[in-house]
């Protein structure tokens, strides 16, 4: 792709539909998200002949970029970088490819009403004088810590211990049981506690609570007192972003450049990429049929949609997956809002300091509140009372014009099920007014911004219901009870968000995917020049 085109994702037709209906493809991969396009790139190294169709006109799914403003670049739905796998980015030589990442520091700041704040910086340090500085007790201070361990013993045993537990397919829950050591404590974290419970067992602190809830509520259906909350803390925490374990961070020119860098390694592999090509039916051991009706044929397709955009693309599955497609629970009460600042905001926790702008920044009105935003959004109700703020400006200016900044923020609670056409407005007030609470001249700063509910990602990304993780990530549908890359239908293979091992943007999802094929064909996958890749 060239410079402008790489920067909104934007490829095209590299050949008339015609002549790529022509061909015998090994593989077309429905979908150009960033695992359709991880599984093409292992593919087309391994030698197959791989075609990808993808409906929209730009490539890279939630993790693209787009104009809404004027001069401002934004990743519309992805924003910060935290768990893409290093495995991915070396044999895809990634960085090579001009990635580039800025690990946010403080990783998390909270400030609070009353104009403290508290704040996860990578110098730990820095971290225990904030919680000096909060006036934190000693007792509870060794909580966090513990707390901080508990999460991250439980990384290292899945993540880096006997295996990999993200590789290949899920492991059993006994199995999970023994990496854990049988250890009731991490066992609870990952299938059963709530973040409340976790964060009580640890410290009564209750700013600290309210600081630390949101990471176990993140696109999840649920409140922090809710039943296996936890476990998307956990989920979120499984990276080693640059070698500094489970944080975040920017990626310069937008998450986009994710996407796109993955793309270029597919099409230098030999992959074709195809944009604006809507596919309409899936037929295994067939093809595909585009919605004008010509058949793209190959022996094997990759399936990079949702379960439930799947499900209206197949016919004839046998019954009990079906079923289980049927069944997939994909509620998301996840709302974005992302603005275009004329300037950065003051915070009354940080007056005239810089370094929020380097941050993730969670606003909200406490734990207790959120339980009660969450019944609310149950009942079709909007209830903004927490926001992960990130601001892409504060590492990488070129995404706004000088002098210019870009917000964006991650809220819940919003339903699917709400009056968007008639008050999104509102929705737009609760995200301003809860900001301006802790940097109260944030309205004066706005230039533009949109709102995007559940329905617009929808529309907008083609996920269903607006689920950014193609289904919800709470116990019941993680681990074993995700999907599988590999599905009973012969020729037909998974590679979205709701495969094992998670939603959000890690690419091992892609990566699993097109392993299963090459494996299931028996075909060895070719080393790179970065690392050796073993089916």
């Amino acid at each position: 792709m060239n410079a402008i085109a790489q920067q909104l994702g934007e490829v095209g037709l590299p050949a008339p539909v015609a002549e790529l209906a022509a061909r015998d493809w090994d593989v077309v991969v429905v979908g150009g998200g960033h695992n359709g396009l991880t599984a093409a790139a292992y593919l087309a190294r391994a030698g197959q002949s791989v075609l990808v169709l993808e409906r929209r006109e730009r490539l890279g799914g939630a993790c693209t970029l787009e104009e809404p403003f004027p001069g401002f670049t934004v990743s519309p739905c992805a924003y910060v970088v935290g768990l893409l796998d290093e495995l991915v980015i070396q044999e895809l030589g990634l960085k090579q490819r001009g990635l580039h990442f800025d690990v946010a520091d403080p990783n998390l700041w909270v400030p609070f009403q009353d104009g403290s704040s508290f704040g996860q910086w990578l110098d730990d340090d820095r971290t225990q004088q904030s919680l000096l500085g909060l006036g934190v007790s000693a007792k509870d201070i060794d909580g966090y810590w513990a707390y901080e361990h508990l999460f991250d013993e439980i990384r290292r045993r899945l993540r880096t211990g006997e295996r990999d537990t993200w590789l290949g397919e899920s492991p059993s829950r006994a199995e999970i049981e023994e990496l854990l050591h049988g250890e009731q404590t991490m066992i609870d974290v990952v299938f059963e506690a709530s973040m409340d419970e976790v964060l009580s067992a640890h410290m009564s602190d209750q700013r600290l609570k309210d600081a630390l809830f949101g990471q176990g509520i993140i696109g999840a259906w649920a409140g922090p007192k809710d039943k296996g909350t936890a476990s998307i803390k956990l989920m979120h925490y499984q990276g080693d972003l640059e070698g500094q374990g489970p944080v975040w961070g920017y990626v310069r020119g937008g998450m986009g450049m994710v996407s796109f860098a993955i793309a270029d390694a597919a099409q230098e592999a030999g992959a074709t990429l195809a944009a604006g090509v809507p596919v309409a039916e899936i037929v295994p051991d067939d093809g595909v049929h585009l919605e004008d009706g010509t058949l793209i044929r190959a022996r094997t397709i990759v399936c990079n949609a949702d379960p439930k955009r799947a499900l209206a693309m197949l016919s004839d599955l046998p019954a009990e997956f079906a079923q289980r497609l049927r069944d997939w629970k994909i509620r998301s009460p996840v709302v974005k809002f992302n603005s275009a600042l004329g300037r950065l905001p003051t915070w009354t926790a940080a007056p005239g300091e810089r370094f929020p702008a380097y941050a993730t920044i969670d606003v909200t009105t406490g734990l207790e509140d959120a339980q009660r935003d969450f019944e609310r959004c149950t009942r079709r109700e909007a209830a903004v009372g927490f926001g992960e703020i990130y601001i892409q400006t504060g590492y990488d200016p070129s995404p706004a014009p000088p002098g210019k900044h870009l917000m964006s923020v991650f809220g819940q609670y919003a339903p699917y099920d709400f009056d968007w056409a008639g008050r999104r407005e509102e929705v737009a007030r609760q995200f301003i007014d809860l900001i301006a609470r802790f940097a109260p001249d944030f309205p004066d700063c706005l230039e533009h911004y949109e709102v995007l509910g559940p329905p617009d990602i929808e529309r907008r990304i083609g996920l269903t219901q607006g689920n950014i993780f193609q289904g919800e990530t709470m116990p019941d549908q993680m681990w074993e009870h995700r999907l599988s890359s590999r599905t009973p239908v012969p020729g037909l293979y998974f590679c979205g968000a709701a495969t094992h091992p998670a939603g959000s943007v890690i690419a091992l999802n892609g990566r699993n995917a097109a392993m299963a094929v090459l494996e299931d064909a028996g075909v060895q996958s070719r080393p790179s020049s970065h690392s050796r890749i073993e089916t």
